[in-house]
């Protein structure tokens, strides 16, 4: 590790982040810390020992050494998509990775650290760093960092997104090229191998930039690129560390993630002890994070999720036996197909006061691009609906809003859609709702700004279309499923085992 340490103290100073200063009076004086991290590849393989030097940020104040902050993190809708247009028509995949990206961001404020513990100046052991760059665990580096590579990309000719400020596209004559950025993780696809080059060589000369190859492993999710030009996504690997870090590595797997009769409660079981409502609120939030390609989890994790603050012995039952069906189902792979046509459908679905505890609504959405998965939610509903038709159409309404957001993306993307989206809805009442102002008179207590629903069918802008409830391809956001019609739901949302296409 000090081979690692003395790495990273020599870039600091190549990169000019500091200068020393005497001390003063007055002085908001943060410290720092060495963290050490062991890089693996996605095998589970060692990469590299890592030591980073970060500042204790937290004892930072507003207005004094830091200002506003935000952090550049793509959305992983929008990964989604991108991943899908690429796939769909052929373009390279490739994935950069910034070393020290922090440390590019220049500092408009003043902020003031101690050096570095064991690297301290000899001639000036008092002396304090002034700050000229970024460092990592300022409250402010990520925007930073941010403001710097977007600088570079906008003089390059790219155009950051509206729908997404992460999202970067140039588009010169046939040439096109996507970058997104998640804080210094980078994914460039682009329908030219010598545009990529190019720019490469255009951010080498600001950045200390690694080209890590086509894309195989991002974010902690694994891809794979099929002979036919198919692409697979997992998170095995995460999920592995899960099973290993609860110590269920060799529990026994169950098939469903959660009994299709449970209903839980805030009130079921004794309240767990503050050790492990710790442990509770850590393993729920990693089960979060696998949600990214995991649709078929979003139902049992949301509902876990609603018992944070005060988690009982019954409600940890249940996350283990998410962990269970994690076990069951590790070789389990988000498909991306090539063969998509430009299609955009949404399905909406709503479970009326499923809430025990406070009688709300779970809605749920899912959205394609073709036949491929684009978005996905399971979330309790905000208010009290006093009927089934409200809880679905208040669903509609924000699976309309993804919707709009998803066609705005493809604008910005150059891609027109020749067909309309269509939102699938299973609720014969909110189906006539959305079109019929006749039955306004009969829903005056839902809220009135659900009703843009409406107008974007008044304008032609959406088509609202009824599914029965057997083909509702969204019900497994809602609700838990018994076990035939939950193999249904993973099928329909292109969630297969690696064993049967291999």
């Amino acid at each position: 590790m000090e081979n690692a340490m003395q790495d990273e103290y020599d870039a600091l100073q190549r990169n000019g982040t500091w200068t020393l200063v005497p001390p003063s009076r007055g002085m908001n004086l943060i410290d720092c810390k060495w963290v050490f991290k062991i890089k693996r590849r996605a095998d589970g393989q060692i990469d590299r020992y890592k030591a980073r030097l970060v500042a204790k940020g937290f004892k930072q104040r507003y207005g004094i050494d830091h200002e506003d902050t935000f952090s550049p993190v793509v959305k992983i809708a929008t990964v989604r998509l991108v991943l899908s247009l690429a796939v769909t028509r052929g373009w390279c995949l490739r994935r950069l990775d910034v070393q020290n990206a922090f440390l590019h961001g220049v500092l408009e404020e003043e902020v003031y650290m101690k050096q570095p513990p064991g690297f301290e100046n000899p001639r000036y052991p008092s002396f304090v760093c002034k700050l000229k760059k970024a460092i990592y665990g300022l409250k402010q580096a990520p925007r930073a960092w941010y403001s710097r590579l977007s600088s570079k990309l906008i003089s390059l000719g790219f155009v950051s997104s509206k729908s997404d400020t992460s999202l970067f596209t140039y588009r010169k004559g046939s040439v096109e090229i996507y970058m997104l950025i998640y804080v210094d993780d980078i994914i460039v696809t682009s329908s030219s191998q010598d545009a990529i080059k190019v720019l490469l060589q255009a951010l080498k000369a600001d950045f200390a930039l690694k080209d890590l190859g086509d894309l195989h492993y991002f974010l902690g999710i694994e891809v794979e690129k099929k002979s036919n030009g198919d692409l697979l996504l997992t998170q095995k690997k995460y999920a592995r560390d899960i099973l290993s870090r609860v110590g269920m590595a060799n529990c026994k797997p169950v098939t469903i993630p959660m009994p299709s009769i449970e209903k839980m409660s805030r009130h079921d079981g004794d309240p767990l002890g503050p050790e492990d409502s710790t442990k509770y609120r850590s393993v729920v939030g990693a089960l979060q994070y696998i949600t990214l390609t995991r649709p078929d989890l979003a139902f049992a994790v949301n509902k876990v999720c609603q018992y944070l603050h005060t988690p009982t012995i019954v409600h940890w039952t249940t996350v283990k036996r998410i962990i269970r069906y994690l076990k069951f189902s590790e070789n389990t792979w988000l498909l991306i197909r090539k063969r998509s046509p430009l299609i955009v459908n949404g399905f909406s679905d709503a479970d009326w006061a499923g809430s025990r505890d406070d009688r709300r609504s779970t809605g749920g959405f899912v959205i394609f691009l073709g036949s491929n998965v684009i978005s996905w939610s399971a979330r309790k509903q905000g208010t009290v609906s006093r009927s089934n038709t409200e809880a679905e159409y208040k669903a509609m309404a924000n699976t309309t809003a993804e919707m709009m957001w998803v066609e705005q993306l493809l604008g910005e993307l150059g891609v027109r859609l020749k067909v309309k989206p269509r939102l699938w809805c299973d609720n014969l009442g909110a189906t006539y709702l959305s079109a019929n102002p006749v039955f306004h008179a009969r829903a005056k207590h839902i809220e009135i700004d659900f009703h843009f629903v409406r107008e974007r069918v008044a304008r032609r802008q959406l088509e609202v279309r009824l599914v029965s409830t057997e083909d509702q391809v969204a019900d497994g956001f809602t609700k838990a499923l018994p076990h035939r019609k939950f193999e249904e739901f993973k099928n329909n949302l292109n969630l297969v085992e690696k064993t049967s296409i291999d």
